[in-house]
């Protein structure tokens, strides 16, 4: 062989090695999320009553985020926040108002990944269809999904069916297929993105009975807002819904210990699967390179203001926890927080810019990874909270900055006016004290409804033209009459009439 083309193709080889050297390895990365878990249920928030060993080892070997929010506090609108980084006006998808469009599906992290060369699995309560798609399994290498609320029973799922004898409850089942991902990624070498979406702690309450001893007979304290007292400041509009009832009908009232006791032993088999799934990281040597992101698709209320359930723009029902830990970045280990105000609409452009892919431009989110760089620093000025489940009277639109909160609830009738209210977060975390009306805080109240009309004004510019999003920009309008508004005004037996 010509001695040039020997030299020539030496050169290249070396090029070759030395550019292939030079390239980081991609990280995998595991997005986890339960369902209806507030901060006030794990000990790296401040509860000492509760036992999440693995949770607060993640905290110790990541970051934990003490201002993180859903922008829509329901499980369906929230996964499609998740999956897209949009706000729910751009993804189009919630209960009562549609699915998702394959166009918008099409820009989503897990098919996004699977297009760079990254094994994607997905496994639990998936809680959005796509048009023509269903649940998209076809998208996904590994699937262990399922449609609606799931099952706590393994064997009613069927794509888990096949872990139900070794696993019977559902939330192990998931941590079992954790591992199969794992060990799948390492045998083909490629790096993989593992969601794993819990049924846990939704309702109905059935939590894993191999851990009915965790909580036995031990007693809770209850929040300082706890009760009906604590919420009689509160807007008429948020107790028109399901949520104000759900306080006395699931016995918050009454039996406030009993029913933390199973809503903390359903998280507690969460703790667990964690821990499963990181000791499997470790034993195929792939913990190192490994991006870990724990948190819920929404809080949960637990009786704080005297109110159930989620949906409304309250820091227990709209913040959730959040945990990052990269094993790569130097501030692993340090025990960091951020206080910067953080939404799941930042998950996906998190996890794309994690995997080096392009973020779309239409997403809403930020990166959070410069808050691993610098813990003090800021993401945002601020960001809206969405509610348009209904009942009518219950749907509001939120602003958000780290100091304030800002709702106006648009909807009046015979028996209510529209209403404003106005909390300052960083003096009044519980939200105590409606400072709308209140001559000291009227800069502040002003200064947020120009940031509310901001919000608002986007939603206006931006929001998909179907499903029914168009016309809140209206009915979210403050500068319409009610009267001006065409909607559904609820009759006094709850039922909605034109």
């Amino acid at each position: 062989m010509n001695r040039g083309i020997i030299g020539l193709l030496i050169a290249t080889m070396t090029l070759a090695t030395s550019t292939c050297a030079d390239v980081p390895t991609r990280p995998n990365i595991i997005y986890l999320m339960a369902d209806d878990q507030n901060v006030g249920s794990v000990g790296c928030y401040g509860n000492t009553e509760v036992s999440t060993p693995n949770m607060d080892q993640l905290a110790r070997d990541g970051m934990v985020f003490d201002r993180h929010y859903n922008t829509t506090s329901i499980c369906m609108a929230s996964r499609s926040n998740v999956f897209t980084g949009m706000y729910e006006y751009k993804t189009g998808t919630n209960f009562g108002h549609g699915n998702m469009r394959p166009d918008v599906w099409a820009k989503s992290y897990p098919v996004l990944l699977r297009e760079s060369g990254y094994l994607t699995a997905f496994a639990g309560k998936f809680g959005i269809e796509v048009d023509n798609k269903g649940l998209c399994e076809q998208d996904f290498d590994m699937w262990g999904g399922g449609p609606g609320q799931t099952d706590y029973r393994t064997a009613r799922n069927p794509s888990m069916a096949k872990y139900a004898k070794e696993y019977p409850h559902s939330t192990l089942s998931y941590a079992a297929f954790g591992q199969d991902v794992i060990r799948e990624a390492v045998k083909q070498s490629k790096p993989f993105c593992l969601s794993i979406s819990f049924k846990a702690p939704h309702r109905p309450v059935t939590p894993d009975p191999k851990f009915d001893h965790v909580y036995a007979g031990k007693s809770f304290t209850k929040p300082a807002n706890f009760g009906r007292e604590a919420g009689a400041h509160l807007a008429p509009q948020s107790k028109q819904g399901r949520q104000y009832p759900r306080f006395i009908e699931w016995e918050y009232d009454t039996d406030y210990d009993g029913v933390m006791a199973k809503y903390y032993q359903l998280i507690y088999a969460i703790d667990v699967a964690l821990g499963t799934i990181r000791a499997e990281l470790e034993s195929q040597g792939v913990a190192d390179n490994t991006v870990i992101i724990y948190t819920s698709d929404n809080g949960y209320i637990c009786g704080s203001h005297g109110y159930g359930s989620k949906v409304l723009p309250m820091e227990e029902s709209s913040r959730a926890p959040l945990m990052i830990y990269d094993p790569r970045h130097s501030s692993a280990g340090k025990q960091f927080r951020s206080n910067a105000l953080t939404g799941n609409i930042d998950f996906a452009p998190t996890i794309l810019e994690l995997a080096g892919v392009p973020v779309p431009e239409n997403v809403d989110g930020v990166s959070l990874l410069p808050l691993l760089d610098d813990p003090t620093s800021d993401v945002r000025e601020q960001m809206a909270f969405i509610n348009v489940f209904p009942p009518a009277p219950t749907t509001s639109l939120t602003c958000l900055t780290k100091d304030w909160k800002y709702t106006y609830w648009w909807y009046g009738d015979a028996e209510m006016k529209p209403t404003e209210e106005l909390f300052h977060l960083a003096q009044d975390p519980f939200e105590m004290s409606n400072l709308a009306g209140d001559p000291e805080a009227a800069a502040s109240l002003e200064l947020m409804r120009k940031k509310y009309d901001d919000e608002l004004e986007r939603w206006k510019q931006q929001a998909v033209p179907y499903n029914d999003y168009v016309r809140y920009g209206t009915l979210f309008d403050r500068t319409i009459p009610v009267a001006d508004k065409q909607f559904k005004r609820v009759r006094a037996n709850g039922k909605e009439n034109e």
